[in-house]
């Protein structure tokens, strides 16, 4: 979605009402059963499962192996690997220490990879293998990146980092949609929904939605209430009525840290 949206919502005609706008998306004419994916019809001849008589029977897809408790080298993290490198990567501090983007006592967890290896360990059999898990404390406003040896059980690094701003993960993306639908600068994203769909928005879940950072005057001119972006966790939100329409709220940007909304321009 983040990829297409500048696409999807520049090949539409914008409805606009209150202060969204709205973009139609539908599928190419003649698209469904009658046709192939980009509206032409199906070739003549084609058998009623769609496949000419002619061609080789489709390929068998085949199950995943069951995965192990431990990856083996560069094999990506197994769901094992996961929960343990999450868990060994828990701050030591007690959990009110830290906040999620809600607020509550803990961390907001946002990505955990399989780390590089360690240079002195190129050529060794069985490296240890490592995963680097970062999250985002909103106490302190700071990124936290914690590498733990999977092997070993060990936390071996941790970086805390105030001013860095990695990509909002979802749950942030939906907190960041319901402080919008609940403030009064969220009339026009209420009405625009209320005109797609005959329903009242009352919270996120009926909506697909992305979030992208906003830096604040790293970006240019800012509006004051917008100046502690950047230091601050602040994002901005691709809006999508689920299965639907595009409701264009990128003007708006949502402060997590301060639980605020403010608009730009």
């Amino acid at each position: 979605m983040h990829r297409h949206l500048g696409k999807l919502v520049a090949g539409a005609a914008l409805a606009l009402t209150g202060t969204a706008a709205m973009a139609a998306i539908t599928l190419p004419a003649g698209a469904g059963a009658a046709g192939t994916a980009d509206g032409r019809p199906a070739a003549a001849g084609a058998s009623a499962a769609g496949r000419d008589p002619g061609q080789p029977p489709p390929g068998v897809v085949e199950n995943a192996h069951a995965q192990g408790a431990r990856g083996v080298g560069r094999d990506p993290l197994t769901d094992d690997e996961l929960r343990r490198a999450r868990d060994l990567a828990l701050p030591r501090t007690p959990r009110a220490a830290v906040r999620d983007v809600t607020g509550r006592p803990g961390p907001e967890p946002l990505t955990t990879d399989l780390a590089e290896p360690d240079p002195s360990e190129a050529g060794a059999a069985d490296p240890p293998r490592r995963a680097v898990v970062s999250f985002y404390d909103y106490r302190g406003d700071g990124y936290v990146r914690t590498t733990v040896n999977l092997t070993t059980s060990k936390v071996e690094a941790t970086d805390v980092q105030h001013g860095v701003q990695p990509p909002p993960g979802h749950d942030e993306a939906v907190e960041a949609a319901r402080l919008l639908i609940a403030a009064p600068l969220g009339a026009g994203l209420r009405q625009d929904y209320r005109d797609a769909t005959g329903r009242d928005l009352t919270g996120p879940a009926p909506l697909t939605v992305t979030g992208f950072v906003y830096r604040g005057r790293a970006e240019g001119a800012a509006p004051g209430a917008l100046a502690a972006c950047g230091q601050h966790r602040c994002v901005r939100l691709f809006t999508q009525v689920t299965g639907g329409r595009w409701i264009d709220t990128r003007r708006f940007v949502i402060d997590l840290s301060a639980r605020t909304v403010s608009r730009l321009g």
